[in-house]
């Protein structure tokens, strides 16, 4: 049985949330600062990037694996962002079928169908889903907002594939409650997306998640992506699996 002491002990600890407007105002204006926050984390940080990309049949079977290690050294290269691969290896097809390289740039069967920049609470992206703010959590010891989100129910904007994809997405974000940073978000297409009219194919299935993390100096870095897609290109049935993280990331200076 809870008491009502309990419950007052509770409702002193956990201040009541902020309103909707207030969060997505104040994470849009944070968005602003994004480029500012990512220039000088590269500056200051070393860290090593790995990405490993895997395609797969539509009987499971492993075609094509790649994976290519980065590291960044801002104090050797103190002008930013240029850093060269120190290791890329790609493996063969093991059944021997002809598979395509996979785009890292482009929404389609073969590539990525958006990218964490592309979920910024700009006016834009406001105007394209429905927001709910349903509860706090804390991520690596600091308290998130949890806000989670679905398509407009309206006729949305469609300039481009990309458009295609972000308009049938839903999921969740957890959002800094001290910075307004989106911490962490969870996405996942509502339905099926045609490429290309469907004539050259489709994506059936795509999940795709970031987490961040705040240095010490408070700079955000994107720690994980990762994303799942399952689809079809003209007859073949794929499915690719891609993670990218950083690790060993400290101070150059």
């Amino acid at each position: 049985m809870v008491t009502p002491l309990a419950l007052l002990t509770q409702c002193l600890a956990d201040p009541p949330l902020p309103s909707l407007t207030t969060v997505l105002k104040a994470v849009a204006r944070q968005t602003e600062k994004e480029s500012e926050n990512e220039r000088a984390f590269n500056q200051r940080y070393d860290y090593t990037r790995t990405k490993v990309t895997e395609v797969r049949n539509g009987k499971g079977e492993l075609k094509k694996r790649e994976e290519k290690i980065i590291a960044h050294n801002p104090s050797a290269v103190p002008v930013a962002y240029r850093t060269p691969p120190i290791e890329s290896r790609s493996e063969p097809n093991p059944g021997g079928e002809k598979a395509e390289a996979v785009s890292d740039t482009h929404s389609n069967v073969r590539g990525k169908a958006f990218e964490k920049r592309d979920f910024s609470l700009n006016d834009d992206l406001l105007g394209r889903f429905e927001f709910d703010l349903v509860g706090r959590k804390t991520i690596n010891g600091r308290p998130t907002l949890v806000l989670e989100f679905k398509p407009a129910k309206k006729n949305l904007p469609e300039r481009n594939i990309k458009d295609r994809f972000i308009n049938k997405a839903a999921g969740r974000v957890w959002v800094d409650e001290a910075d307004y940073v989106i911490a962490k978000a969870d996405v996942h297409l509502t339905e099926s997306v045609n490429v290309v009219g469907g004539l050259v194919g489709a994506v059936w299935k795509f999940n795709y998640s970031f987490d961040r993390e705040r240095t010490s100096d408070g700079l955000w870095f994107t720690r994980a992506v990762d994303w799942h897609l399952e689809g079809r290109e003209v007859v073949l049935h794929r499915a690719i699996d891609y993670h990218e993280g950083k690790t060993g990331v400290r101070k150059a200076w």
